[in-house]
């Protein structure tokens, strides 16, 4: 099932239960160090649960009383990319300073998160909150729709901004007057709400107990469309830093007129990356740079191809993500560490002080033909198309392979469309 484990010692304050938090935490991460067994017997990376692990002085400074569970991590992540991080550092200036309980809880599940919610008695609720769906806009489309000019490039986003409004508010109606009795694990029971039968969900709808996001995609290309840089350049960081403001602002706008509690999305774009790719080529035709690649970049992030070391990559993101309150994950790609402890560690460290949530991207993948674990290869057929190839015996059958790539959040374990294998194979290193 698609769920998440998060993995937060502070979220106990009596020391005796946080000790057997802890003891439960350590033996989720042998459990997943261990990994699952695929159809030959052996042990694979599985996709979930996901795991998230929060960093914290007493577990992120060597010699602390829980230091110990990182290193544990640090190996679980060497050998099955999970867990990801929260650093509570960051987390705390960025979500909970509002609620003032010096502690940190995200809200979230995978790569998204709640805004912080206080109840009308006055106290912060974490669980059981939720989101009303998802719709993101292609900042790729709207830049190439202006062709460069930036007064049209800002008529033309407000013009998509508030076609995605509609469609949000249709979601939004879409729930509205739906019986608490269509789900009642989920509204009676107390995972979501504890709601009267027959009363419907309506008041969890407004008022910030759920929210509602704008996704968006692409910020990367649209920079090189409108300024004929990267946003790692200083133009193009003033500009991307401009466009995410402006997108914060429209869903500030929003919240203001319904009380709904609209939030900026980082979409993860599993398979959508392949169709927006698709239909910027069918529109504006091959742009180098901008539409010449099967795919378009995830989010706020930086360009696959492009060379930059991974502390300067979490350094460099973590302003964006500051501008992402609906959901955002940053990532750095990285060849086997499984030998190399102390450089996770120093990875991990450097997550704690810059960025609020990161993830570490390894290779963990097994031929069931020869036997072989490793990095299995993406290729190129006689008819052009990118295929699976396991590097020690050549097998391109997919289902003799157990192959794991992490999808901008997700862990992925049953293949991806031609634009998303496209992006995966173009991955740089960043260590």
């Amino acid at each position: 099932p698609f769920v998440t484990v998060f993995m937060y010692l502070n979220e106990v304050e009596d020391l005796r239960t946080r000790k057997d938090l802890a003891m439960i935490i350590e033996e989720m991460l042998k459990q997943r160090i261990q990994g699952v067994k695929n159809e030959k017997g052996v042990y694979i990376t599985p996709a979930f649960p996901k795991l998230i692990y929060v960093l914290q002085p007493d577990n992120i400074t060597p010699g602390s009383e829980y230091y110990y569970l990182t290193e544990l991590a640090a190996r679980c992540t060497a050998h099955r990319m999970v867990p990801d991080y929260i650093s509570e550092k960051s987390m705390l200036n960025l979500k909970i300073d509002k609620n003032g309980d010096g502690h940190c809880y995200p809200c979230m599940g995978c790569r998204s998160f709640l805004t912080p919610y206080v109840t009308p008695s006055g106290k912060p609720k974490y669980y059981g909150r939720f989101n009303q769906g998802v719709v993101t806009i292609n900042l790729v489309d709207a830049a190439c729709s202006s062709n460069g000019d930036m007064e049209a490039f800002w008529n033309i986003l407000d013009e998509r901004l508030e076609l995605c409004y509609k469609a949000l508010m249709i979601r939004h109606n879409r729930l509205k007057g739906t019986p608490s009795d269509v789900a009642p694990i989920l509204w009676q029971d107390g995972a979501l709400a504890r709601l009267k039968k027959g009363e419907t969900i309506d008041k969890l709808l407004y008022g910030g107990y759920s929210t509602i996001s704008l996704g968006y995609a692409g910020l990367c290309e649209c920079v090189r469309r409108m300024t004929g840089v990267d946003h790692t350049k200083p133009e193009g960081t003033k500009f991307g830093l401009e466009v995410m403001q402006h997108l914060n602002d429209a869903c500030a706008k929003w919240r203001a007129e319904t009380n709904i509690d609209f939030s900026l999305y980082g979409t993860p774009m599993e398979s959508t990356t392949y169709k927006f790719a698709k239909k910027l080529q069918e529109r504006f035709g091959i742009i180098p740079g901008v539409t010449d690649a099967s795919y378009i970049t995830n989010s706020y992030h930086v360009n696959v191809k492009e060379e930059i070391n991974a502390f300067d990559k979490l350094t460099f993101e973590s302003q964006f993500q500051r501008l992402s309150p609906g959901g955002a994950i940053s990532y750095v790609e990285v060849p086997n560490m499984e030998n190399n402890i102390p450089a996770v560690m120093a990875l991990l460290t450097h997550i704690y002080d810059s960025i609020m949530y990161a993830e570490l991207n390894t290779k963990s993948d097994y031929c069931q033909e020869c036997g072989y674990t490793g990095e299995i290869q993406i290729v190129e057929d006689e008819n052009h198309k990118l295929i699976w190839e396991c590097p020690n015996c050549h097998n391109h059958n997919q289902e003799t392979m157990n192959v794991a790539r992490r999808t901008c959040g997700y862990i992925g374990t049953q293949f991806w469309n031609q634009g998303r294998t496209q992006e995966i194979k173009d991955r740089v290193l960043h260590l």
